[in-house]
């Protein structure tokens, strides 16, 4: 197995292909089927290739400040993680997340956030849930155009901490849109 991290804007033909059918076959009728992100481009992608050179997993890295409870939080947002159906329970997605872990630990980050429908492969790796309560932009994802502002608590998210900051319960203002 191999990872190699890529900008977006980096991203050609044959790549964005094999990334397109991962993350439909991954996400399922609901995913875009016209495009490799749901609501926004990550900045950088982890992605994964077997011996063969197949694409086997990726996930999306959205790197922005977001304000919890009146302070700036330098945070690292988790997007569309996801490994090829026959590839699970073979531990490449806990691969990904230490290559994650590595990545962030020399950088100015604060913590590693997501939102996920099944935390187990996050708690085994380290993740907290939390609830808290949001207020992100709301991102029509077929249009593709801002409608308003969410606000609400929100119990899908974790959260894990690179350089030993305390996540504090409260109001989190992600400042963009919810991955």
């Amino acid at each position: 197995m191999k990872i190699r991290k890529i900008a977006e804007y980096e991203i050609d033909g044959p790549l964005k292909n094999k990334l397109q059918q991962l993350v439909t076959s991954s996400f399922g009728e609901d995913y875009p089927s016209d495009r490799i992100y749901y609501k926004q481009l990550p900045h950088l992608r982890f992605v994964v290739s077997d011996e063969e050179n197949e694409v086997i997993g990726q996930v999306g890295l959205d790197y922005r400040v977001m304000n919890l409870n009146g302070n700036i939080v330098n945070v690292l947002g988790l997007i569309d993680l996801c490994v090829l159906e026959s590839r699970r329970s073979e531990g490449i997605g806990s691969f990904i997340l230490r290559e994650i872990d590595a990545f962030c630990t020399p950088k100015p980050i604060d913590f590693i956030l997501l939102f996920a429908d099944d935390a187990s492969l996050y708690s085994r790796n380290g993740y907290v849930s939390i609830t808290t309560n949001c207020k992100w932009m709301q991102i029509d994802e077929t249009t593709q155009t801002t409608i308003g502002l969410g606000h609400e608590q929100v119990e899908e998210l974790m959260v894990k901490s690179v350089h030993g900051r305390v996540w504090e319960e409260g109001d989190l203002d992600l400042m963009g849109y919810l991955y």
